[in-house]
């Protein structure tokens, strides 16, 4: 088990993982996808993986369970899931500048298990709506 630096919450049962540095906005976008979209909190700001069965799942410490960072307003109790697993990454980039118009599929690897990757500004208005239709929809074959 390893615990890292990123947060995390489930939509109808699928895990999304939030990675990237501090003030990339992995809090706002949890909370983005709680208020608006019914996603559950699983963890925020350090995430404990798990690997069983060629399958990750993401869990909270202890101590910092059902706690979401609200910067502006501070430390939220909200319902949460105790674990969940994982089945999409996203990667968080700095500037809208960062990201590909049209990005070849990318996977993100744990522990030799793969999960399908993509990346995002996550203070675009529309970033929890991508988040939603990558895991919604499947993507155009070229």
């Amino acid at each position: 088990m390893s615990n890292i630096h990123a947060s995390c919450v489930s939509w109808q049962d699928k895990g999304i993982l939030l990675l990237g540095g501090s003030g990339r906005g992995k809090s706002d976008l949890c909370l983005r996808l709680i208020k608006n979209y019914d996603a559950v909190l699983v963890a925020d700001d350090r995430v404990y993986l798990n690997v069983s069965r060629e399958t990750i799942f993401a869990s909270a410490p202890k101590i910092l369970e059902g706690m979401l960072e609200v910067r502006g307003v501070g430390i939220l109790q909200l319902p949460f899931v105790s674990q969940n697993k994982l089945d999409l990454v996203v990667e968080l980039v700095g500037d809208l500048s960062e990201l590909e118009r049209f990005p070849e599929p990318k996977n993100w690897e744990y522990e030799g298990v793969k999960l399908p990757l993509i990346k995002l500004f996550s203070f675009e208005v529309s970033a929890a709506e991508k988040i939603i239709a990558a895991l919604s929809w499947p993507r155009a074959v070229k």
